[in-house]
């Protein structure tokens, strides 16, 4: 996954010490219901499209550019489902990551989903009775994003 060219210079500085940065995360929606997926390239598992923010970039927009970068499907933000933590991360580059992790519900607006970067293997849409296994903690956002509920989810 390529990292923003700000993460790429504090790297020089730090090596793989343990960074706090500031990520997104996405359950789009379709028409039919279905749920947007990526299989990652970085270790093969299936998850929700997510992303780093650059410095001072808005989190809905960032997660939409996150969303069409990778798999050249128009979204739009439509509200925020969870705040959390996740991690540590270790990535095979020995790289540890720790995220701020902002979960939004997103509508499919347009694009035909395909892998658009070199950062998914295979990207796809799949119903809730057809999902792959997930990542940790991706399955808990699809449900929390399709709960009746509007109220946003954070640990106390």
């Amino acid at each position: 996954m390529p990292a923003p060219e700000y993460v790429l210079k504090l790297r020089k500085k730090i090596g793989n010490d343990p960074i706090w940065v500031p990520g997104v995360r996405g359950v789009v929606v379709d028409d039919a219901g279905r749920i947007l997926l990526a299989q990652r390239a970085d270790n093969g598992q299936w998850a929700l499209v997510s992303g780093m923010l650059d410095p001072g970039e808005q989190p809905a927009r960032g997660l939409v550019r996150e969303i069409f970068e990778e798999t050249a499907v128009v979204a739009e933000a439509e509200r925020v489902v969870s705040v959390g933590a996740v991690g540590p991360v270790t990535y095979p580059n020995g790289d540890v990551c720790e995220f701020l992790d902002v979960v939004f519900l997103c509508r499919y607006v347009s694009g035909e989903a395909r892998v658009n970067d070199d950062e998914s293997l295979a990207v796809g849409w799949f119903t809730l009775d057809d999902l792959p296994e997930l990542m940790p903690g991706h399955l808990t956002s699809i449900r929390q994003a399709l709960a009746p509920t509007a109220a946003v989810h954070f640990e106390p």
